[in-house]
C-alpha cells in the first residue's frame, strides 16, 4: 500500500552553512515531484537526507508513519532498498554486462556469501529483463555497460533501481549530463514508472521546461529552504525570477540556451 513521505523541520548543517534549513514537506503517494533551484540551493542534500546517505542535523523524516532518521543496520539497508536512488553519475560497473548491473539492484535481498558470488535466481533474471524491456534496453542486455551511451546507462540505472521493488524513487539530476534526446527518454521512463506503478518519484532538475512538462508538483528551493511549492501552472515567470534572482536567472537561461532544451512530451 502506498504511503506518505514526511519531512518535519529537517535541517542539515555543514560548518557555518545550512545546506537544508527547516524543511517541512508531505509527499503524497504516487506524486511525480520536481525539485528545482539554483546550484547550492539544497536540492541534492535534501534527497540524500531522505535516502539516509547523510543524517539530518535537526528534524525528522518519516515514511508510512515509521521514523527514518533513527534507522540503523539492517533496517537502514531495507530503507535504502525501499527508497531507490538514481544518481547523475549512473553508478554502474563498466566492465560488467547490462543485465548483471541491473541484477546488482537485488543484492539487498541476498545473504553475504550469495552477494559476494553474485548468485541470482532465474526469477530475478526474469525480473531484470522485464525492467530492461520497459526501458527499451533488452537488446543491450549482454553488452558491457561501459560501452553504452550516457542516456542508455542512465536507463540501466533506472532498471537497476526498479528491480529493488522500491516504494519511492529519488533521482538526483538524472539528465544533467545528457543530450536532449536521451534526456527525454530518461524522463519518459521515470514518468512511465510513476504512472503505471503508482510509484512516488522525486527528481532534482536543472531545467524549468522539464519540470513543467513532467511534474505534478514542483518544489523550488532557495538557500536551503522551500521557496515555492505548487503546480506547473502556478510557477509563473515572476515566481521563477524570485526563485533564481536576476543574476541566477540570467545564468540559468544562458545555460539552457547553450545546451538545447529537452523535448516536451505531447
Amino acid at each position: 500500500m502506498a504511503a506518505t513521505l514526511s519531512l518535519s523541520n529537517v535541517s542539515r548543517v555543514f560548518g557555518d552553512t545550512r545546506a537544508v534549513d527547516q524543511v517541512t514537506l508531505d509527499i503524497a503517494p504516487g506524486q511525480f515531484v520536481g525539485v528545482i533551484g539554483r546550484s547550492g540551493a539544497g536540492k541534492s542534500t535534501m534527497l540524500r537526507l531522505i535516502n539516509r546517505l547523510i543524517d539530518p542535523s535537526e528534524g525528522s523524516i518519516s515514511f508510512d508513519g515509521s521514523e527514518i532518521t533513527t534507522l540503523k543496520g539492517k533496517s537502514l539497508r531495507a530503507w535504502r532498498r525501499d527508497c531507490a536512488m538514481i544518481f547523475q553519475q549512473f553508478n554502474l560497473v563498466d566492465r560488467l554486462d547490462v543485465l548483471t548491473n541491473v541484477l546488482i539492484g537485488r543484492l539487498a535481498e541476498h545473504g553475504f556469501l550469495s552477494s559476494m558470488a553474485m548468485r541470482f535466481t532465474d526469477a530475478e533474471r526474469t525480473m531484470a529483463l522485464q525492467a530492461l524491456d520497459r526501458l527499451d534496453l533488452v537488446p543491450q542486455a549482454l553488452q558491457r555497460a561501459g560501452t553504452l551511451s550516457g542516456g542508455q546507462q542512465q536507463r540501466v540505472a533506472i532498471a537497476k533501481a526498479l528491480v529493488q521493488q522500491p516504494k519511492i524513487m529519488l533521482a538526483d539530476e538524472p539528465i544533467a549530463s545528457l543530450d536532449p534526446a536521451n534526456a527525454t527518454l530518461v524522463m519518459d521512463g521515470l514518468k512511465q514508472i510513476n504512472t503505471e506503478d503508482g510509484l512516488t518519484v522525486l527528481v532534482n532538475l536543472h531545467t524549468l521546461d522539464t519540470a513543467r512538462a513532467y511534474c505534478d508538483r514542483i518544489i523550488a528551493m532557495r538557500a536551503g529552504r522551500v521557496f515555492f511549492d505548487g503546480t506547473a501552472a502556478q510557477l509563473t515567470d515572476d515566481v521563477v525570477r524570485d526563485i533564481y534572482g536576476t543574476e541566477g536567472l540570467r545564468d540559468f537561461n544562458e545555460a539552457v540556451t547553450s545546451t538545447q532544451r529537452i523535448a516536451v512530451p505531447a
